[in-house]
C-alpha cells in the first residue's frame, strides 16, 4: 500500500479525484470512431488553456521533456542557427536537445533565479542575424522565476526567429495567452497546474512553425515527434491515420482535468494561484523564511525558499514526508543544499494547502 501524499513539491502536483475517476473510464481503442470524436473535444479543451487558435495543438504521449525534444525536432535542423536563454536547469535541456539535433545553439546564460534579459537577448539576436528560431522557459521551474513571455516572442519576431517557449510550470497556473504573445511553438506537462497525472505533454503549433516543419529538408530525427506524423492521428476531421496506440485512460483524465480549468475559468485560477502565494508569503515571513527570487520575477504556483543557515535541508524534507505526509522539493544543481522549493499547483494549491505546509515547517524548524 502507498501512501497519500500532499504534494506540495515542484511537480506532480496532487491530482483532482475526479480526474482519477476519470481514469476508470473504460478503455476503448485508439482508432474507434468514439475515441476520435473525444480527441476533437480534447484538443478543444487545450486550446481554451494555451488562448490558441491554433489547428495543431495536441497532447504529446510522454511527458513535458518530450514535448521540448518535440518542438525541437521539428524545427531545428541540422546546421540550423537557435539561440537559447538559460536561467536553469531546463533551458540547459533545450541547449542540449538542440546540440543533439545538429543545430548550432548560442547559448545565453543567466544567473540561476533570475528571469531572461530582453536586452542582452536582443544583443544576441543582432550578433546573429542568421538564428532562426529563440527558445527560452517561460517559468522555470528549478528556481520559481518568470520571465516576460510576451517581450520575448516580439523580440524574436522583429529578427525573423520563431519564438519556441517552455510552459511546463505555467499552464493554468499564471497568465499565458499564445496566440496575443505571437508563441510560435509551446509545450506544457500535465502534472503541474493543470493537476492531471504525469505522462503527457501538451504542444501547440501556429502556422509559422508548421511551414517551418513542412519546408525541412531533412526528416525530424524523432520519427515518434514527427510532427507530420502527429498530425495525421490527432488532425482534425473523421479519417485519422494510425500513429501509435495513444494511452487512452491518461488522456481521460487529461479531458476531465481541462474540464476543471475550464469550469472555473483561466482567470479565476490565476487569481486562485496568486491569492495562496500571498497568503504562504505571509506565513513563510512570520516564521523569518525568506525567498530567493525577486518578488517580481517570483512565481507564485513554484516558491524557490531559502534554508536558514545552520538547518539540515533533507532533514526538514524527510521530517515533513514522515510526520506529515507532506512532499516538497529540494535545490538542483548550483541550489542543491540552498532552497525547498514549494509548489502551489492545481489542486495543489488551496488554503489548506498553505495551512498545512506553514504547520510542517514551524514543526521541522523548530524540531531540527
Amino acid at each position: 500500500m502507498l501512501p497519500k501524499r500532499s504534494l506540495m513539491g515542484p511537480g506532480p502536483s496532487d491530482v483532482y479525484p475526479e480526474v482519477l475517476n476519470a481514469m476508470a473510464r473504460p478503455t476503448i481503442g485508439h482508432m474507434d470512431p468514439a475515441f476520435i470524436g473525444f480527441m476533437d473535444e480534447l484538443n478543444e479543451l487545450l486550446r481554451y488553456a494555451f488562448q490558441t487558435n491554433n489547428t495543431v495543438t495536441l497532447p504529446i504521449s510522454a511527458p513535458g521533456s518530450a514535448g521540448m525534444e518535440c518542438c525541437l525536432v521539428n524545427l531545428l535542423e541540422p546546421g540550423d542557427k537557435v539561440v537559447i536563454a538559460s536561467n536553469g536547469v531546463f533551458g540547459g535541456r533545450m541547449l542540449e536537445i538542440a546540440r543533439r539535433c545538429g543545430a548550432k545553439p548560442v547559448a545565453i546564460e543567466f544567473e540561476w533565479g533570475t528571469p531572461v534579459d530582453p536586452d542582452k537577448v536582443e544583443d544576441v539576436l543582432k550578433a546573429n542575424p542568421d538564428a532562426v528560431a529563440l527558445a527560452f522557459v517561460h517559468s522555470e521551474t528549478s528556481t520559481g522565476v518568470r520571465s516576460d513571455a510576451e517581450a520575448l516572442c516580439k523580440l524574436a519576431h522583429d529578427y525573423d526567429c520563431l519564438a519556441i517557449v517552455d510552459a511546463v510550470t505555467s499552464l493554468g497556473g499564471i497568465e499565458l495567452c499564445v496566440d496575443d504573445w505571437g508563441i510560435d511553438a509551446i509545450y506544457s506537462g500535465t502534472q503541474k497546474c493543470l493537476s492531471a497525472p504525469p505522462g503527457l505533454s501538451p504542444v501547440s503549433f501556429n502556422d509559422a512553425a508548421m511551414a517551418k516543419v513542412a519546408s525541412r529538408k531533412t526528416p525530424p530525427q524523432s520519427w515518434f515527434l514527427d510532427m507530420n506524423l502527429l498530425t495525421g492521428y490527432w488532425g482534425p476531421g473523421a479519417k485519422r491515420a494510425y500513429h501509435h496506440t495513444a494511452p487512452i485512460n491518461s488522456l481521460y483524465a487529461l479531458d476531465e482535468a481541462l474540464r476543471i480549468l475550464k469550469r472555473e475559468g483561466l482567470d479565476n485560477g490565476w487569481a486562485r494561484h496568486a491569492d495562496n502565494y500571498q497568503k504562504l508569503h505571509s506565513g513563510l515571513a512570520a516564521m523569518g523564511l525568506e525567498f530567493y527570487v525577486e518578488s517580481e520575477y517570483r512565481l507564485p504556483q513554484l516558491n524557490a525558499v531559502k534554508v536558514p543557515e545552520g538547518v539540515d535541508e533533507a532533514g526538514v524534507r524527510g521530517f515533513l514526508l514522515n510526520q506529515y505526509n507532506l512532499e516538497i522539493g529540494a535545490g538542483l544543481g548550483p541550489l542543491a543544499g540552498k532552497i525547498w522549493r514549494i509548489g502551489l499547483m492545481g489542486a495543489s494549491c488551496s488554503e489548506k494547502h498553505v495551512a498545512l505546509c506553514l504547520e510542517g515547517l514551524k514543526d521541522a524548524l523548530e524540531n531540527n
